[in-house]
């Protein structure tokens, strides 16, 4: 005997979906009512940042870990990003800024698997370009605008990250996607930087901008044996200028004695972010 009733009918099966439904939608009417709660109150806090990539972060894990059936994960994470960007951007208007330099079509999917057609989306020439869109829209409350980056990809005259290296600066604040699995529908790896986060950032993974000058740069192996990854790199006038990341409580100044950098080279943290879960 099957686990469902032999009696069950097709139209008994939809009044259960338009049940289901219905919960669903009073769900997200519910949770904007919070929003409207949460706004007052960070209000009479004094205000602060919308974003949260720490909190989402742990929000996705759960999510991630706890999934099963036939709807596939792929719905479901790009739904909830959809939730959670579209409310964000309810508690504090901002767009998002993308560079274009390196393909438009994978860089619009990213775009709107992970941010939705609610939220603006700016697209640019450049990495550069993007950088300074995003330093231009912060506003006194901490907010202001994202901005999305090839993690693994820059024109050969440009070392964006360089771009990131002043206090000031944009930082990076998440990698997309967050869930790591073969055939994502969104799997180009993308950094979003914001305007610096005075609170809940995720810190499992630190950034650097790192020149390295007076000697040539080593290879990538020679990195990855001191304790950290070259995610990229390209030459500058006196030597070559390289993207790492490292573990997240590394500081500059263990980077640059990890790596025996020479006395003319220089390391600057330009962000971090949350560690990829990994989908077994």
């Amino acid at each position: 005997m099957s686990q469902f009733s032999a009696l069950e009918s097709l139209a008994e099966l939809r009044e259960e979906i338009d049940r289901i439904d219905g919960e669903m939608h009073n769900l997200l009417m519910e949770r904007g009512a919070i929003i409207d709660r949460l706004i007052t109150v960070k209000a009479r806090q004094g205000g602060g940042s919308a974003f949260r990539p720490g909190r989402e972060a742990d929000m996705m894990r759960v999510i991630a870990a706890r999934h099963h059936g036939r709807l596939p994960l792929d719905t479901v994470e790009s739904i909830w990003r959809v939730i959670i960007s579209t409310f964000t951007y309810v508690q504090s208007n901002y767009a998002v800024h993308a560079d274009m330099s390196g393909g438009d079509a994978a860089m619009r999917d990213s775009a709107r698997f992970h941010f939705g057609f609610t939220v603006p989306l700016s697209v640019h020439a450049s990495p550069a370009e993007t950088i300074r869109a995003v330093a231009v829209s912060g506003r006194e409350d901490g907010g202001g605008d994202l901005g999305m980056l090839r993690a693994n990809w820059g024109p050969e005259d440009e070392t964006w990250w360089r771009k990131l290296a002043a206090g000031t600066a944009p930082k990076i604040i998440a990698r997309l996607p967050f869930v790591e699995r073969l055939n994502h529908p969104a799997g180009t790896p993308i950094f979003i930087i914001s305007n610096p986060l005075a609170e809940a950032a995720a810190r499992d993974v630190a950034l650097f901008s790192v020149d390295w000058r007076g000697a040539p740069a080593p290879g990538d192996g020679y990195f990855h044996d001191s304790g950290c990854e070259s995610l990229a790199r390209a030459p500058i006038d006196d030597g070559a200028s390289l993207l790492l990341s490292t573990p997240g409580d590394w500081s500059a100044e263990k980077l640059a004695a990890a790596l025996a950098l020479p006395p003319q080279g220089e390391a600057n943290w330009i962000g971090s972010h949350a560690e990829r879960f990994a989908l077994k």
